[in-house]
């Protein structure tokens, strides 16, 4: 055996040692190597989590985009307004046959004129027997109540002249009349003390300016008390046959409804629908178009499914359009009740039209 050396073993080992394991400095490199790519990883890592984070906002985002317009979209599919092709009052059971009403908002001049004579003509069939709703019998009997219709219906009207024209049957009468019995026999129609100031005073101007007569034109009429352009013109077409338009409340609601004009002052009103139709419809159209303001195009709850020119009116779905609804909220002869005349024309009665009760019949 050969002899061995007393650190023989310790020089062997660390001999090892210095074989397997770097040195100080050549750890530390190591370290901050390994360390460096660990970070260059985690920064990667972060960066790639941003950039699905970002593309999973945009798709959100055009997911949300596009769902917000399938939803305006439909909203506005579902705005689109339809009407039936005809009348639907007589249709039971069944759905209306659709056609969709462009609003009329860039309508030409021309198609407009067009779009408004239809719609009278339409009327014309509905309403042939249209005519003014209060009783009189001569010129002086129909601008007195004409004055006492201001702010009350023309059956309570109806129901109250025939006490005055009995007691009152002349300008001459009612100009000399004790203002107290007058307002007594006044008082159903509202704003009674007014209102007998004015046919006491326009009966003394009609004395004393006109001999007692009712003038047939409008600038004289209209200097009388109470009376004013629309008063006139009920006056002018209904007892001297003069062409004229009245524009009372139903009127004017149902020309902006209908999309004639946008005007609000009646004046205006006159004047632009006037534009619309000769002068010889005047009178006649102003029966149309009240007449149907009265019976199905109300204010509050138009009778839209029951409407005989719905595919002509812009304003149709504002009120109900169930045709069996929309039955139940016509008035007087449409809706089987008495119209507000006590002596209505022989045409409104030979067309189905009842008269109205005298005041006090229940």
């Amino acid at each position: 055996m050969g002899e061995q050396s007393p650190d023989g073993g310790r020089k062997t080992a660390k001999a090892t040692g210095e074989a397997t394991a770097p040195s100080g400095p050549a750890r530390a490199s190591e370290k901050a190597a390994v360390k460096k790519t660990a970070v260059k990883k985690t920064a990667a890592k972060k960066a790639a989590a941003k950039k699905t984070a970002s593309g999973a906002s945009a798709v959100k985002k055009s997911s949300a985009v596009k769902k917000t317009s399938a939803v305006k979209k439909t909203s506005a599919a579902k705005k689109v307004t339809v009407a039936p092709k005809k009348a639907t009052a007589k249709v039971k059971g069944t759905a209306p046959a659709k056609a969709v009403v462009h609003p009329p908002g860039d309508e030409s001049p021309t198609a407009l004129v067009r779009r408004a004579r239809r719609i009278n003509r339409e009327l014309a069939e509905v309403y042939p027997y249209a005519h003014p709703e209060l009783d009189f019998d001569n010129p002086f009997q129909l601008v007195v109540a004409t004055v006492l219709s201001a702010q009350t219906t023309d059956l309570r009207v109806n129901q109250t002249t025939p006490s005055l024209f009995a007691k009152y049957p002349t300008p001459e009468d009612l100009a000399a009349a004790d203002p107290e019995e007058v307002e007594e026999i006044l008082r159903p129609c509202g704003f009674f003390r007014a209102k007998t100031k004015s046919v006491i005073g326009l009966s003394k101007a009609l004395v004393e300016d006109f001999g007692g007569e009712v003038p047939g034109r409008l600038e004289d009429l209209v200097k009388l008390p109470g009376v004013g352009r629309k008063t006139a013109f009920v006056v002018l077409g209904n007892a001297f046959g003069r062409p004229g338009i009245t524009v009372d409340t139903h009127f004017q609601r149902l020309v902006r409804r209908w999309r004639w004009t946008a005007e609000t002052d009646p004046d205006k009103i006159e004047a632009a629908v006037g534009a619309l139709f000769p002068k010889s419809d005047w009178t006649d159209l102003s029966h149309h178009v009240i007449w149907h303001g009265r019976r199905i195009c109300h204010a509050r709850k138009p009778a839209c499914g029951a409407c005989p020119i719905a595919p002509l009116c812009p304003a149709y779905g504002e009120g109900e359009t169930d045709p069996e609804k929309a039955k139940k909220l016509l008035k007087y002869e449409k809706g089987g009740f008495p119209g507000q005349r006590l002596r209505p024309p022989q045409a409104y009665l030979d067309a189905g039209g009842k008269p109205a009760p005298p005041l006090g019949a229940g």
